[in-house]
């Protein structure tokens, strides 16, 4: 039998059922692999005991002959910017450090109630913001890829860069990430695993730190589909505690998988054809469309004309309303205060927020206020909410054409530690082809189709109509089927 640790999520579910093997043999192999993976700086708390406990519930159950819980015994990474009752919660943040949340939330309790365990909180960008896991307060995520030849350490996207740092060096077989403007789709391209984004509404926000909340959406990344499809299935439904939860049954979407695109029509939209897009980009997408047309689908060319705007809309929109969510951060209630000696109310705010945040938070905070203030208002913030509208009536157009969108995940392979840190506008770039699909809330995924020519991942993004994660999960398949992307990096951590 091959290691544990190589198990996905779906194999070690049915393992465990079919008694290859216990849960508590899970839960310790996967504790093991996370103790002696820390030079990937992947977890910020490790939490054995959780995946312990699961793995023992799991054996317990089927010892007693009781039905299992859908993922019961498998041991999954957590995201640190879900709220876990008792399990220190930071957003990778100096302003959260220490904090232990009294509640759970609705996501992790999902999880938790199909019978997942915990192995910790995954770093990522600090309030999730950021795309190469650069501005964590707990330090910068590795990822496990390395350039042909080169030992320079490789970023692994962000925001959810623990989560897929981890997951392609299998620490963990899924992990949860989310979702703002490209925060699961561009790390899951990054290293070479798969990562879905559901509709908007498919899973709560309730506990989730919040970045930008009419943009936030949690999701799964895993190694192949049908893990992310067992593991979104587990995480979606309706929660009455967060008022823009989609009260919808959930569908059941492994069941539903199948790679048969006979009867679907792909658009392809001319906007994504990037100036100064590589070479490899470009030919990854020409293979991708192979691939669909393959799987039975008709390939169309569509335009989404207001594609261009998307970006600046977006790093309007989503700083304004960081502004406003992270002002919450005072000092008073919660997490940080710092308070020099003889200091007012307003010193206290000062100074427990310029200790608290990171310099990139700070500089979202200060556009989003400044776009948000009075003078400014209408000229930013209203006029990036109508290019909202018109971005998501672009995709309305196009789904009078086509049943899903295939363009590339991100525009180059990673990029090592430092290469963009000191230029935000090149980093915000690498949000270009994820960006869209999150200002009209629809459902998107990467999956890996190759390697660059360093020997790096590139992947693919299938986007959906709304609710419609069954068809992209299973162009996804499609994808992953023909692409046969077996590519997973050495060891060296």
């Amino acid at each position: 039998m091959s290691d544990i640790t190589d198990l996905g999520i779906a194999q070690l579910r049915d393992g465990i059922r079919q008694g290859k093997f216990s849960g508590r043999e899970v839960a310790d192999a996967f504790v093991v692999k996370v103790s002696r993976a820390k030079a990937l700086n992947a977890f910020i708390v490790e939490t054995p005991e959780h995946a312990i406990a699961a793995g023992k519930a799991a054996d317990e159950a089927l010892a007693a002959g009781r039905p299992l819980a859908p993922l019961a015994g498998v041991p999954i990474g957590m995201k640190d910017l879900f709220c876990t009752k008792g399990v220190q919660t930071t957003a990778a943040s100096h302003i959260l450090e220490g904090f232990k949340p009294v509640y759970e939330s609705t996501v992790s309790q999902k999880l938790w109630d199909a019978g997942a365990g915990m192995l910790g909180k995954l770093n990522l960008d600090q309030f999730a913001m950021g795309s190469s896991n650069e501005t964590s307060y707990f330090g910068n995520v590795i990822s496990p890829w390395r350039k042909r030849g080169s030992n320079a350490a490789m970023a692994p996207g962000g925001s959810s860069g623990g989560s897929s740092s981890a997951v392609a060096a299998r620490l963990c077989p899924g992990a949860t990430g989310t979702d703002t403007g490209g925060s699961i789709r561009q790390p899951a391209a990054f290293v070479g695993i798969s990562g879905i984004k559901p509709t908007y509404g498919r899973c709560s926000r309730w506990g989730v730190v919040s970045f930008a909340s009419s943009l936030d959406q949690a999701g799964a990344m895993a190694r192949d589909v049908r893990d992310c499809a067992i593991m979104l299935e587990a995480m979606s439904g309706f929660d009455p505690k967060d008022s823009t939860s989609l009260d919808l049954p959930v569908p059941k979407w492994e069941e539903g998988l199948s790679s048969d695109l006979r009867g679907l029509r792909v658009g392809v939209p001319a906007e994504y054809l990037v100036d100064g897009m590589p070479a490899e980009i470009a030919a990854l997408w020409q293979q991708g469309i192979d691939w669909v047309k393959d799987a039975g689908a008709e390939v169309v060319e569509v335009s989404l004309p207001h594609t261009k705007y998307a970006l600046p809309a977006y790093y309007i929109i989503a700083p304004a309303e960081a502004s406003s969510n992270l002002a919450r951060y005072d000092g008073v209630r919660y997490g940080l205060r710092d308070l020099p000696e003889g200091a007012n109310l307003q010193e206290m705010y000062a100074a427990t927020r310029a200790a608290g945040f990171g310099d990139e938070v700070k500089r979202r905070i200060m556009i989003g206020t400044y776009v948000l203030s009075a003078g400014f208002y209408d000229a930013y913030f209203t006029q990036a909410s109508k290019v909202r509208t018109l971005i998501a009536r672009d995709f309305d157009n196009a789904w009078a054409v086509c049943d899903l969108l295939l363009t590339p995940t991100a525009p180059s392979a990673a990029f090592a530690l430092g290469e963009k840190l000191a230029d935000p506008l090149a980093m915000y770039l690498n949000d270009v082809f994820t960006v869209p699909s999150s200002l009209a809330g629809l459902p998107a995924m990467s999956v890996p189709g190759g390697l660059d020519k360093d020997g790096l991942p590139l992947g693919l993004q299938i986007i959906g109509k709304p609710l419609d994660e069954q068809r992209v999960l299973n162009a996804g398949l499609a994808i992953e089927e023909r692409a046969g992307f077996t590519a997973r990096p050495d060891a060296w951590w």
